[in-house]
């Protein structure tokens, strides 16, 4: 059985399925709303959870496989999101969601591929400032909880701020 990666996938499954309805609600100009504290806009922040799959997999696999993760600083990944939002600021709903599926859809099969030994192995990892972690870890932390995490603070933004009279 494969009890744990099926919940893991699942999971991120869930998650991409609710940031998906939430950005398909959206109207053009909600799309275009920045969120507070971190400047990107809605649209940018769908399409950045959806890019960033494919590297946290990656991310994962490896640890799974038991190399350490080296490198990977949360400069660096200051600096990817930074690109991608000037890259990417005028990307369409469509794009966004249709990436956001595809991406996702991987991400969980590739998760289901993983064996529980994958799941529980520790490696170093350097965003993490070397300390070891499992791969379950990893996976919970980056790409299962990406889209919970941005879309708490998608739908604050978009909320209408109320008006005292």
């Amino acid at each position: 059985m494969k009890d744990r990666v099926n919940a893991l996938a699942n999971r991120l499954e869930q998650g991409s399925r609710a940031l998906a309805s939430f950005a398909e609600s959206l109207t053009d100009d909600e799309w275009q709303i920045q969120v507070p504290h971190d400047g990107r806009k809605i649209g940018v922040t769908v399409h950045h959870v959806a890019t960033m799959y494919p590297l946290e997999m990656d991310l994962s696999q490896k640890i799974g496989r038991g190399e350490p993760i080296v490198g990977v600083t949360s400069d660096i990944i200051d600096d990817i999101n930074a690109r991608h939002a000037r890259e990417y600021s005028s990307v369409t709903k469509r794009e966004a969601l249709e990436l956001l599926q595809r991406n996702s859809t991987a991400a969980a099969a590739a998760i289901r591929a993983l064996s529980d030994e994958d799941l529980d192995r520790a490696v170093t990892v350097s965003l993490y400032a070397d300390a070891p972690l499992s791969c379950q870890f990893f996976l919970e932390d980056h790409p299962v909880r990406h889209s919970y995490h941005h879309l708490a603070r998608l739908r604050a933004a978009a909320e209408p701020v109320a008006v005292e009279i």
